[in-house]
Parts: structure tokens; C-alpha cells; sequence
């Protein structure tokens, strides 16, 4: 009997897919994941509807929504309801061995047999960060480990490039920048430096008196490329391993990246498009055609349902998501073009996204003193920098109308209120919802790489503080 395929999927954390030279973008960021997904699959149009990192990956590794999954908060408390069923639990049952590397502790990577960990993080202090060799040098023995063994196997990479601190190795810092960072006439830094709840965290790991923003953005472009170099011994080790044949490689994000738009400064909240649009890729010798690219929108959720139908196992679980494998095939899709998106993590807001409108609705007032109905034409204004709000009021009253319906269409499917509305601790300070922009303003605060690392962290502990009792 034939073993079953093997998986590979690789998380990149905090990838915006317009960074990419997989996508167009002017610099060239990503020539091995370019020339690994030649042989594959590539989707344009994939989003993360629900930001950031535990949501993200929870509907990655579940097939469900937010209302499916009840997670909307990065800070999520508690475990998954034990009613879910992820990705590592489903393919444990089914024969697999499977290995979580770098994301030990959170909710969303329940259900995996071993779990190993890496320095993904650092500070200027600490020097130039090589996350993604440590990375490797964790993941490479663990590969060749799963691959000796008589199962198949399911092996998780989630990379710390280009998530913050960018601090590339060299030479990668400077291969996109050329200027002077250090330009006392450059003030393309001041807005950043006076925003109190990031301030401290960007001083611990920008280099001392910079003043060039595109020095920043380089920064995250130099990681990216350093990541893609290094992704490349993961590649080789497949090539002297012979896996292609009989691996499924997945290659995605839990979410995008603010760099210096919209005010949200090199971190990953507000639900604009950077933020929203992810990297989407399915290579699998005869199984997904090579050279493939689909510009039909599809979603997280999708992914679990995808990864079962290719590697050939069924379930009876009732996913959210729905299988890509249809249109991998040149087949019909019903398509979902309009879907809901939420964020809770330093601002608590969801929305309704259509191929022609963006509407962004504040539950509660933030820290960037942003207006509580933001509204954005993505076809006349695709970097959203123009609110429309108070123009089109008809067009606010009829998206507010289909998100109002589809959570309460929603909420009686699932027999539960919608998780925006419940997790009232989702910033983790106690005091309930913020009642105004100065209160979350200053409330909110992240001061170090440590601190930062620490936030990630906080449900490991509580996880093995409840083991104990």
C-alpha cells in the first residue's frame, strides 16, 4: 500500500504579498520562492480576513471563520473549544507524525506530537538577527528525521522574517538602500518617533538617530530577501532527500504587514489590504499543475479543506472553508467575492470587504484616533487613502446592512454570539472596552523586542498554569 504524501507548510509571518517578486513587486525579494512556485500553484487574491496572528492561524489550521472558530484576538484567552478539530490533530489520526517548529504556546498550534523552538526574535543591542538560519538549523534535521521514518509526515515551519525587529544579517540590510539613513534633513521618521505606544519598541532595534523611513522599508525587503536565501537550504534538503514526489509544500502567511501606511507603523493591524492580502501557494508533483495562477478570491479558511482533498484524506468535518482543488483542476468554484473581516489585537474593528468597497467599522475607539466608519473605493483607491465615508453614506448604510445580516445569519448557525463582541479583554489590560482614542492611547504599549516576544508567550503560560491545578 502507498504511504500517504507527505505536507509541508510554511508559514511566513507577517509577509505582505505586494513584497513579493512572486507578485510584481519592483524588488527582487523572493527569487527561490519564485522559482519553487513556477512548479506549482500561485493564488493572487488570498486574504486573511481575520487578523493577526492566533485568528490568522486558527482558521488556517481549523477551515473556519471567525464565527466557526470563536477567535478573533491575538490575545486569545483560553484554549480552541474542544470541539474543533485542527490540521495536526486530523492528520495525527490518519497515520502522520507532526512537528510544530516556532510556534509552540499558541492556541492555534494544538494537536501537534513534538514541538520545537528557535530565536526568533532580537534588538539592535543583541546585533543583526538571523532568525531564519535558526530556523533552519532546528528544521533541517527534524526534516531529514520525519523523511528516515516509516510514516508520512507533516512538518510546520513558522518563519520570524520579515516579522519585527527587521534586522537582516548582512549584507541583506543594505542590498535595497543606498541612501543615508542617518540624514538630519530626512524627517520621514518623526510621526513614528512621537507615537507613544511603539516609540520604545522602534528605538530598541531602529539603528540610534535613523531618520529615513525607506532605510525602515528596506529593513523588512532585507529580511524577506534573507528569508527567501535561507528558505533555499530547506529546498535543497528536499532535492537530496527526493521528497517532491511525494510532498504537498504549502507556502502562505497568518497576515500582511503596515509599513509606513495609514499610521499603523511596521506592525500588522488595521484592515487594509496590506494587512489583509496574503501570499497563497500549492506545490504537489501531479496532483497541482505548474506554472498556474488564479486571481479568484479565496480565503483562510479554504486552506485546511485544500490540504485534505490533495493529500487524499477525507473527513466529515462541516468546514467553513472550502476546497481550492476545483479550480487547481480548471473546474467551477462557487465564488465568494464579498466576506467579512475582523481585527482585535491593538484596535478592536471589523468590516465587510467587496471586489469594489472596504468598509472599516470601530467598536470601539483606538489609539490612532482614527474616525469610527472608514470607507474606501479598492478599485478607484487601491492603497485606501481616501475615506469616503461622509461622500457616500448610502453605500456605508448598504455595507453596514450585508455585514449586520451575514454575523447574524452567522450567530444562529453557530448558536453563539459573534466573538467581536464577547472578548471585551482582548488588549489584556482589564479594563474592559476603551471609551475613548486618549484612553487606548495611553493604555496601549509595547517597549522592547522582549516585551513583544512576552505577548506571543502569555498563552503558553497560562496553558501550563492550568496543567498544573
Amino acid at each position: 500500500m502507498k504511504r500517504k504524501p507527505n505536507l509541508l507548510l510554511i508559514g511566513i509571518d507577517s509577509l505582505r504579498a505586494d513584497h513579493m517578486s512572486l507578485y510584481g513587486y519592483k524588488r527582487l525579494t523572493t527569487p527561490h520562492i519564485d522559482n519553487l512556485c513556477r512548479r506549482g500553484a500561485v493564488f493572487s487574491s488570498a486574504f486573511s480576513p481575520h487578523i493577526p496572528t492566533t485568528p490568522g492561524y486558527t482558521s488556517m489550521f481549523t477551515g473556519m471563520d471567525a464565527f466557526g472558530m470563536n477567535v478573533v484576538a491575538l490575545r486569545h484567552e483560553g484554549g480552541l473549544d474542544p470541539k474543533l478539530a485542527t490540521l495536526a490533530e486530523i492528520l495525527g489520526g490518519e497515520g502522520y507524525q507532526t512537528t510544530c517548529v516556532g510556534f509552540s504556546g499558541n492556541p492555534a498550534s494544538r494537536g501537534f506530537q513534538k514541538y520545537l523552538d528557535f530565536e526568533g526574535w532580537g534588538s539592535w543591542e543583541q546585533g543583526r538577527s538571523p532568525k531564519a538560519e535558526n530556523l533552519n538549523a532546528v528544521a533541517i534535521p527534524e526534516l531529514k528525521d520525519m523523511a528516515a521514518a516509516n510514516k508520512p509526515f507533516f512538518l510546520f515551519l513558522r518563519h520570524m522574517d520579515p516579522h519585527s525587529p527587521y534586522l537582516p544579517p548582512r549584507p541583506f540590510e543594505r542590498i535595497f538602500y543606498g541612501g543615508n539613513e542617518f540624514d538630519p534633513s530626512n524627517k520621514s521618521l518623526e510621526p513614528v518617533y512621537k507615537f507613544k505606544p511603539f516609540c520604545d519598541y522602534f528605538k530598541s532595534w531602529f539603528p540610534p538617530g535613523c531618520t529615513d523611513k525607506e532605510y525602515i522599508i528596506a529593513q523588512y525587503d532585507g529580511a524577506l530577501a534573507y528569508m527567501d536565501a535561507c528558505i533555499a537550504n530547506i529546498f535543497a534538503t528536499m532535492d537530496a532527500l527526493e521528497l517532491w514526489e511525494d510532498t504537498l509544500v504549502v507556502i502562505t502567511s497568518d497576515h500582511g504587514e503596515t509599513l509606513h501606511d495609514h499610521e499603523c507603523y511596521y506592525d500588522h493591524h488595521g484592515l487594509y489590504e496590506c494587512t489583509l492580502r496574503i501570499p497563497l501557494a500549492f506545490i504537489m508533483e501531479g496532483k497541482v499543475p505548474h506554472g498556474l495562477r488564479l486571481d479568484d478570491i479565496v480565503q483562510m479558511k479554504d486552506m485546511t479543506p485544500t490540504i485534505l482533498e490533495l493529500l487524499g484524506i477525507k473527513t466529515k468535518i462541516p468546514f467553513d472553508g472550502r476546497s481550492l482543488v476545483p479550480l487547481l483542476r480548471g473546474q467551477q468554484r462557487r465564488p465568494e467575492p464579498e466576506f467579512y473581516i475582523t481585527e482585535c489585537t491593538w484596535m478592536r474593528k471589523h468590516g465587510w470587504r467587496t471586489p469594489e468597497w472596504k468598509l472599516i467599522h470601530a467598536i470601539e475607539p483606538d489609539f490612532h484616533f482614527k474616525p469610527e466608519i472608514e470607507l474606501y473605493n479598492l478599485l478607484k483607491d487601491p492603497e485606501e487613502n481616501h475615506n469616503l465615508a461622509s461622500q457616500e453614506p448610502d453605500v456605508v448604510e448598504y455595507l453596514e446592512a450585508r455585514m449586520q445580516a451575514h454575523i447574524a445569519r452567522r450567530e444562529k448557525e453557530t448558536g453563539r454570539r459573534n466573538p467581536i463582541y464577547t472578548n471585551l479583554n482582548w488588549h489584556g489590560k482589564g479594563c474592559g472596552p476603551f471609551t475613548s482614542s486618549e484612553q487606548a492611547y495611553n493604555t496601549l504599549y509595547i517597549g522592547s523586542p522582549k516585551a513583544a516576544k512576552g505577548l506571543q508567550a502569555q498563552e503558553l503560560k497560562k496553558q501550563r498554569g492550568q496543567k498544573k491545578l
